[in-house]
């Protein structure tokens, strides 16, 4: 675990034994203060340290980008320390305010909306909603820079070396992302090349968690594009082509020519609270009203077995299909679009959550209740089944794990093939994180969404202390990497979710 102090200073051991010689008088000796810490770059040189990646570079918390989470993003708290080491300037393209959001000519652009907060509701329950103040970040007032930080939210592998991104006529099109308008040298600029013109000592590359978490998180509404190599065919929500992943991903490091860094891999998506915080079995039932809620099915499951006598469907998938409810714990009904067509029998394509299901977190808010008020027929989860959006289906999440696992072998095999660059797990800290939380010595994080103080309030990124853990941990690799002391901060310091 990183030994960290917060009143630790740059002092190195010759400065400090001039000091001690220095500062003797009489015969009395001079004892070292308490605080001092001896740190050293070792054979590293972070003079100027460049970080380019997606929203988990650039600081992105609660549901958008704002200043403080900027503040605290994972390469500027990695600057921060390496300042104690002859690091530089670390600049960033900050956001106007702690609101989030981002306006267009004066409008708000959609989906680029104010940050989420936890609030009383009417019951005097913490509620997860969306800041009400009006954000201030124009796009067009474009910045100037260089920046530093180079992380831009919503960025996927192979967006980092188009020339269209920083357009800001491409913004209506999707062929341009607001926040890279933003802060590009130019409207032809890419990100990998506004990175690398730096001529960086040191840099960070974490890219890759896009190319799969859009398809996630939108319940696999998009496409598996394996075997495609035709991005520019690709949707928004589709899963990168592993070879278009690994082609682009080689380029990406490539561009940085000799130069030392650091490249972090991608994060199990079932590690994370968007996809862990609702069990498979959340409907708790009376024996009562689990009886009348498997009656309503009894037709439907018959169903079933007349499209398994018929060889419609396997016995698997009958066994899959069929609904149940008893007292306690029931599973969601849910729409399956993987399942065999069987509409010519009037049977909609719907089941029951397994354990190899996601049921996602927005379900939070309906799962349980009523979809027509006042009719308890209508259930979600019970009489209403869950639409295809609101859970990561078994089939949907092997595809999501296959692409991760293709993406992180090619991650750590160019780290292994460039004696410059140095491969760091992520993906293995935040499972760890997830199963046992961590203990950084004057606390601890887990995964709880809401209480656990790593992940924010959108329940895919981190807190400021999760930043902060996950920083300790990347300087530990570090330090190990050029024979560096470099010293670690205090993630009590760092906030976690924002209450009103």
């Amino acid at each position: 675990m990183k030994k960290f102090n917060r009143f630790a200073f740059a002092v190195y051991t010759s400065l400090s034994a001039a000091l001690l010689v220095g500062c003797g008088g009489g015969g009395g000796g001079f004892s070292e203060p308490v605080n001092e810490v001896v740190v050293s770059p070792g054979s590293g040189d972070f003079s100027k340290f460049v970080a380019i990646g997606d929203s988990l570079t650039a600081g992105f918390a609660d549901g958008t980008l704002y200043r403080s989470g900027q503040q605290s993003s994972l390469p500027s708290i990695l600057a921060q320390q390496f300042a104690l080491v002859g690091g530089g300037d670390f600049t960033q393209p900050l956001i106007n305010d702690n609101v989030g959001g981002l306006l267009l000519a004066g409008n708000l652009i959609p989906d680029f909306i104010p940050r989420l907060i936890l609030e009383l509701n009417s019951l005097g329950e913490r509620a997860v909603t969306v800041l009400a103040q009006t954000p201030t970040t124009e796009v067009s007032n474009i910045l100037t820079g260089p920046f530093n930080n180079m992380g831009v939210p919503g960025a996927k592998s192979y967006h980092l070396g188009l020339t269209t991104y920083g357009d800001i006529t491409g913004i209506a099109g999707a062929t341009a992302n607001p926040y890279f308008v933003r802060f590009a040298s130019s409207s032809m600029a890419s990100m990998i090349g506004d990175a690398a013109i730096q001529a960086p000592s040191y840099f960070m590359l974490w890219i890759g968690a896009n190319d799969i978490l859009a398809y996630a998180t939108s319940g696999g509404d998009g496409v598996d594009r394996t075997g495609d190599t035709n991005v520019a065919g690709y949707g928004s929500d589709d899963i990168t082509d592993p070879t278009v992943f690994a082609s682009v991903y080689s380029s990406l490091v490539s561009a940085f020519g000799a130069t030392p860094g650091i490249v972090l891999n991608i994060p199990d998506v079932s590690a994370i609270p968007f996809f862990n915080t609702i069990p498979f079995n959340p409907l708790p039932l009376d024996a009562p009203t689990a009886l009348a809620a498997d009656a309503a099915y009894d037709a439907y499951n018959a169903g079933l077995q007349t499209a398994l006598g018929a060889n419609l469907i396997d016995a698997n998938e009958a066994a899959l299909r069929t609904i149940t409810f008893t007292a306690g714990a029931n599973a969601a009904v849910i729409t399956d679009e993987d399942l065999t067509d069987l509409s010519g029998l009037g049977l909609p394509p719907i089941r029951q959550t397994t354990a190899n299901d996601f049921i996602l977190l927005p379900s939070r808010t309906i799962i349980g209740t009523e979809a027509t008020p006042g009719d308890p027929r209508t259930v979600f989860g019970i009489g209403t089944p869950l639409d295809d959006e609101s859970v990561l289906t078994m089939t949907e999440a092997l595809l999501v794990e296959s692409a991760r696992q293709s993406y992180n072998s090619t991650i750590e095999a160019v780290a292994n093939a460039n004696p410059n660059v140095q491969f760091f797990d992520v993906a293995t800290l935040l499972d760890t994180l997830n199963e046992t939380g961590i203990n950084y010595g004057t606390g601890i994080v887990t995964s709880t969404f809401g209480t656990g103080n790593a992940f924010s309030l959108d329940g895919v990124h981190p807190t400021a202390r999760g930043y902060a853990v996950i920083a300790n941990q990347v300087i530990d690799a570090i330090e190990a990497q050029f024979g560096a002391t470099i010293p670690g901060v205090d993630p009590s310091d760092y906030s976690t979710v924002f209450f009103e």
